[in-house]
């Protein structure tokens, strides 16, 4: 017999993750235990981290950033995933969105250390090509061609999301919503079969608020935004996007990008390449990939305007009191 929404019991799980929190919010039957479940979703996060971590000097991705040139290295399964997926989506994207940019996240003071000028130099000087040519996969293991630091900090918080949406199914559970310092991504629908809820922030370093409401079923969504983490340079303020033709912050950007896709993955590694394109390039490769997609920009009076791209996102976007329903969701 099924159980009604008043038979349920809420449960709002939490834990840390990437420097961050994992959340996990879902309903189950009153008998169910939910610490169980809680150490499922703090074990498929850590298993992420352990092996996408930059910040941990003994994850598998610094062991293969450590391996020489030409050197084939085994990797787990799952870094082997998200490798794949952050070279498709480079490819796709033309460069946009690379995961070979650790050495000038690391110059630029993005990653474990300060800031160094000589290693800015050097990073803006190197000869660059996309990590889609330098970098090969073969059957769980993987090899650089070329001079190539790995970062995945552009995908792997997405791909933590989809193992918390997976954890939570393997566990009984088919509806929920699951995030990781503001990635989502949600599974089914609330016990009254209405969409899970989530806020599209306005890009304000100062303070968190709404820009517009998100109604998802079995959907995922990720943010690139330039007013989280940031450089003060001069006058100038930089935020944490590289330009791979540079091997430096961008210059000139959207205050951020919004992307609805099926996989979180995929939301996030696709955010940030829109990001780079900006609202022009991002919106023709949006539109390419059947992407949803949310650009917002700041007006030299301090607006914020925007400009939508897919399905979802309509050209002329609602003001910030508007819903915006996701039920599924398109990309490649």
């Amino acid at each position: 017999m099924s159980k009604t929404s008043s038979d349920l019991v809420r449960h709002a799980l939490h834990g840390p993750t990437m420097g961050t929190r994992w959340t996990a919010l879902f309903f189950a039957p009153p008998e169910r235990d939910p610490a169980p479940i809680r150490e499922a979703l703090q074990a498929a996060v850590e298993e992420v981290d352990a092996q996408m971590s930059s910040w941990k000097p003994d994850s598998d991705l610094m062991r293969l950033n450590a391996a020489a040139q030409g050197e084939w290295v085994a990797v787990p399964e799952r870094l082997a995933e998200v490798l794949r997926l952050g070279l498709e989506i480079g490819k796709a994207s033309e460069g946009a969105f690379d995961i070979g940019l650790g050495d000038a996240v690391t110059a630029w003071g993005f990653g474990p250390e300060d800031a160094a000028p000589d290693r800015i130099r050097a990073a803006m000087s190197a000869q660059r090509q996309p990590a889609f040519e330098r970098l090969e996969l073969d059957d769980g293991r993987a090899r650089k061609r070329g001079p190539l630091v790995l970062d995945l900090n552009g995908i792997a918080k997405g791909y933590g999301v989809d193992r918390l949406a997976q954890t939570l199914a393997a566990q009984g559970i088919e509806a929920g919503l699951v995030g990781i310092d503001g990635e989502m991504r949600a599974s089914g629908l609330r016990p009254d079969a209405t969409p899970w809820t989530i806020a599209v922030e306005s890009p304000d370093p100062l303070r968190r608020t709404p820009h517009s409401i998100l109604a998802l079923e079995n959907a995922s969504v990720a943010t690139s935004g330039d007013y989280r983490h940031w450089i003060d340079l001069g006058a100038r303020r930089l935020s944490h996007t590289m330009d791979l033709s540079r091997g430096a912050p961008l210059l000139s950007s959207p205050a951020s990008v919004t992307v609805v896709a099926r996989s979180c993955a995929e939301a996030d590694a696709w955010a940030t390449a829109l990001m780079v394109l900006g609202p022009e390039g991002g919106r023709t490769l949006a539109r390419k990939y059947q992407l949803s997609a949310l650009f917002l920009m700041r007006e030299e009076d301090g607006s914020v305007s925007s400009v939508g791209e897919g399905s979802l996102f309509s050209v002329s976007v609602p003001d910030p009191s508007s819903t915006l329903e996701a039920r599924g969701a398109d990309g490649v």
